[in-house]
């Protein structure tokens, strides 16, 4: 075979160039690259693929989106395990209701799509007074989200087909109130119930093993008692903050981008305003608001007849609890402060004047501008730090795709090393000891990501040392380990965790005789009732579990209540045993009308959320729907972490 390769290289030659060409041509380089750039498939609808990095993209917008709205949430509940899978739960979701949208033919017209763009209160806030969309800003709105006019519209034609799928399950909740009453009260029913404890820490204090026994309990249980493999690493981080440390502005720069972007810079304009509200909300009924209008036409005349008096008629007649008592005052405030109605009017005033009635979804307001605070142009002087920091981010974010490829050869090229990458793009080796392939509790950021992580414990990277591949961690972040150090997974010496054992097999003992006297007790009470021993009665139910485990309050609520008094025994696991005897049900305190409303409104809501989830499980199952990885329990690693302490 190879002797004919040598001898007909030419033709080898032709019949690569027809193999392989044309898949270039047809793919061309990038498609290959990014072919390979997708990473593994994490989920599966309708037979399309939802791949790691989809999944990666669509957890930072979601990140960014939840931080731009509350600023003070914790970053560490953003980056949790916990946090990534809710993502990928909401991107299937999407997926599965938008394969059923087109199975069921489910478009969203022209018109509906305005409706549902009207009814969006930021892009109504960009509507000047003549009510025209100030286009300007409004892609500047849906720029920031990465998206064009035409894509985000398309977003919200889907968001809206997406809904039709799932509303006539959504919309059709009904249950009378028989229905729900009968419910409600099975669930809130309450029995009045006496609990014996066989605690497993009781029984515990009985058990004396002996050396011998230690030492068959610890070989008997290795994974127990085992330190997970750990290694000592080095890694670089490249993302904007690290490009944008190694950008410098000049001076001449920065006036000419001061000069260019003053008016921007200047800030917003800010108007003082007192107003009069009477309120007439949306739920009232056209005569109440008739009424409410009529009045405010009657205080604006008083006004406008004399102006001086505005705050006095505000101090008597405004319903606005929070300005009503300061005669109407509001203070500065730009624009997007208040409601539409009320800053179109405000912001189309003169100082001094006083407006028409204006109607908002409050009621009615008379509004009187009673100053005007221009934008300030700042300094060169005063803008230069936020100029220089401005320019730096948008440098920043040109430049790092530049940096991305150096950063991405760098590490594989001097795989044995990963300072002259550092050095070329100057960025620091970081170093960090004890990392283990599950990240420790309250872990964060790269050394969390279980991309990294995965590279960073693959066979190549212990055995031989060698850098990780460039790893996209985050939209604009990569990242490159190398093992230092590493130690395997090993069962600890007996030495070490000998009081660990024996606390582990005391707790094992302590519950099995827990369970052998608590199952004893049950069977001699349940033929003798009469020498039952119990502490005093008390009433248990699903709203009162008076800090009883929820396997007591199961058990006492599942007895039969034709057959009682009732024995009933529950096992606690580890906790131990309990005898439950269950003397009488209780019947439900009589709730008020306005009480029981509102609980079989709750009920609608709660068989409605159930017909929903089985609705769109049924959806899923339709478009067979997977999700490949998988679901972190939060539970179950803080008991591990526990066990193993």
């Amino acid at each position: 075979m190879f002797d004919f390769v040598r001898k007909h290289t030419k033709i080898m030659m032709i019949v690569m160039f027809l193999l392989i060409i044309p898949s270039f041509v047809l793919f061309g380089l990038d498609g290959y690259s990014r072919m390979q750039e997708k990473g593994e498939v994490v989920a599966r609808v309708d037979g399309r693929d939802i791949t790691q990095a989809d999944w990666d993209a669509a957890h930072k917008l979601e990140v960014d989106r939840l931080r731009s709205t509350m600023p003070s949430l914790d970053p560490k509940l953003l980056d949790s395990p916990e946090a990534r899978y809710s993502t990928l739960e909401r991107m299937v979701r999407d997926r599965v209701l938008a394969a059923t949208a087109v199975r069921a033919n489910l478009t969203t017209s022209d018109q509906r799509l305005a409706q549902e763009l009207q009814a969006n209160e930021t892009i109504a806030s960009l509507r000047g007074p003549d009510g025209k969309l100030d286009m300007d800003r409004y892609r500047q709105l849906v720029g920031a989200q990465g998206m064009t006019p035409e894509m985000f519209e398309n977003d919200v034609r889907n968001d809206v087909s997406r809904r039709q799928v799932m509303a006539g399950v959504a919309g059709s909740g009904l249950a009378s109130a028989m229905q729900a009453d009968v419910s409600l009260n099975a669930f809130f029913e309450k029995r009045e119930v006496q609990i014996a404890r066989f605690a497993t820490a009781e029984y515990a204090t009985r058990v004396n093993p002996t050396d011998a026994e230690i030492e068959t309990f610890y070989k008997d249980n290795p994974a127990l008692f085992q330190a997970p493999e750990q290694a000592n690493i080095e890694y670089l981080v490249l993302d904007l903050d690290s490009v944008r440390k190694s950008i410098t502005v000049n001076e001449a720069d920065l006036k000419t981008y001061y000069e260019q972007n003053a008016a921007r810079l200047a800030g917003q304009e800010e108007r003082r305003a007192s107003h009069i509200l009477i309120t007439a909300p949306k739920s009232a009924s056209a005569a109440e608001r008739d009424k409410a209008r009529a009045m405010a036409q009657e205080l604006l005349a008083a006004a406008r007849k004399a102006p001086d008096s505005f705050a006095d008629l505000a101090k008597k007649n405004s319903q606005d609890p929070g300005s009503a008592a300061s005669g109407g005052d509001l203070d500065f405030f730009a624009r997007g402060a208040m409601v539409k109605p009320f800053e179109d009017a405000a912001f189309a005033m003169k100082k001094g004047d006083i407006s028409d009635v204006v109607e908002s979804e409050f009621g009615y307001h008379i509004i009187k501008l009673t100053d005007i605070k221009t934008a300030k142009q700042r300094s060169f002087e005063e803008m230069k730090a936020d100029l220089e920091a401005d320019l730096k981010k948008q440098q920043a974010q040109r430049r790092f795709s530049e940096s991305a490829e150096a950063f991405t050869n760098g590490v594989y090229e001097q795989a044995d090393n990963l300072k002259s990458t550092a050095d070329r793009l100057k960025l620091e080796v970081r170093t960090a000891t004890g990392v283990t392939r599950q990240p420790a509790q309250g872990t964060t950021g790269v050394l969390a990501n279980a991309k990294f992580l995965n590279a960073l414990f693959s066979p190549d990277s212990i055995e031989r040392k060698r850098n990780t591949e460039a790893v996209e961690t985050a939209s604009s972040q990569l990242v490159s380990g190398r093992i230092t150090q590493y130690t395997p997974a090993r069962t600890l010496p007996l030495a070490e965790v000998k009081a660990q054992v024996t606390q582990r097999l005391l707790a094992q003992r302590g519950a099995e005789l827990a369970k052998k006297e608590g199952a004893e007790k049950l069977a001699a009470w349940k033929a003798a009732p009469d020498t039952a021993v119990l502490p005093p009665a008390m009433a248990l139910s699903r709203e009162s579990a008076q800090q009883m485990p929820s396997q007591i309050i199961d058990a006492a609520l599942r007895l039969d209540a034709g057959a009682l008094p009732a024995f009933a025994g529950v096992d606690l696991g580890p906790q131990g045993y309990a005898v439950v005897k269950v003397l009488k049900v209780l019947p439900r305190e009589v709730a008020s009308e306005a009480t029981a409303r509102q609980d079989r409104a709750q009920y609608v809501q709660w068989w409605t959320a159930a017909e929903t989830m089985a609705y769109y499980n049924l959806l899923k199952e339709q478009v067979k729907a997977q999700i490949k990885v998988p679901k972190p329990v939060a539970a179950a690693r803080d008991d591990a972490s526990v066990q193993n302490r």
